[in-house]
């Protein structure tokens, strides 16, 4: 008896997370034609190109899809020198769980070592894409709070994972498609994948939604 009863204050967060679920705005992310993404051109962060105070107040009005982050996303892209359309599709692939304070701090506990932010980024990536950045004074902590963060350290991060790329590489996947796998999966099974290696089950589920993705990402930034 005494082991059941110290179950139901799981049930309860459990019930409390997906209440909190129900009422998250809809994911506008209905499959659009699919594309493949082009081999990224920058591979340089832009200079002198301003970008907004990331440590504002969060500028959602309630909306967490990823539609509403389109001039985070051409701003924070142009500064990390990296393609604004990947980092869009990014966003969609890791709008598959609803984001917003509430709900992912509830489920951080019941699951402490979750993602946080619209991008869905782990502590140990975002401590490391914050070194010598002009965010480094914000913790992982502010990411569920502060969306334009969450974009800002998602664009830092494929930048850093861009550079790790060889010169050429064996593989047959492009660029673009090489840094979401790394973001998927770590820098590691990148370089792996630009060796040839195949991705695995997961990580070609991730890429085919990146593909799925792309022309609506596109469309969005480049409008």
């Amino acid at each position: 008896m005494a082991e059941r009863g110290a179950k139901w204050p799981w049930v309860v967060v459990v019930l409390g997370v997906l209440a909190i679920w129900a009422f998250q705005p809809g994911d506008d992310s209905a499959p659009a034609p699919a594309g493949v993404p082009p081999a990224d051109a920058a591979s340089a962060p832009a200079s002198g190109s301003p970008a907004p105070d990331s440590s504002s107040s969060p500028r959602t009005s309630g909306d967490y899809t990823p539609p509403h982050f389109v001039p985070e996303v051409r701003t924070y892209a142009a500064e990390a020198g990296i393609d604004p359309q990947l980092l869009m599709a990014i966003l969609f692939n890791e709008s598959y769980k609803p984001h917003g304070p509430d709900v992912e701090r509830a489920w951080q506990k019941m699951k402490p070592e979750a993602s946080f932010g619209v991008a869905n980024m782990h502590r140990a990536a975002y401590e490391e894409c914050r070194r010598g950045r002009p965010f480094a004074d914000r913790p992982w902590e502010d990411l569920p709070d502060d969306p334009a963060l969450a974009v800002r350290a998602a664009a830092w991060h494929l930048h850093d994972l861009g550079a790790q790329l060889p010169a050429k590489w064996s593989g047959s996947y492009n660029r673009n498609e090489l840094m979401a796998l790394g973001y998927n999966t770590g820098a590691g099974n990148m370089l792996a994948f630009a060796r040839g290696a195949n991705p695995g089950p997961e990580a070609r589920s991730y890429l085919d939604r990146l593909h799925d993705n792309w022309t609506k990402s596109g469309e969005l930034v480049k409008a």
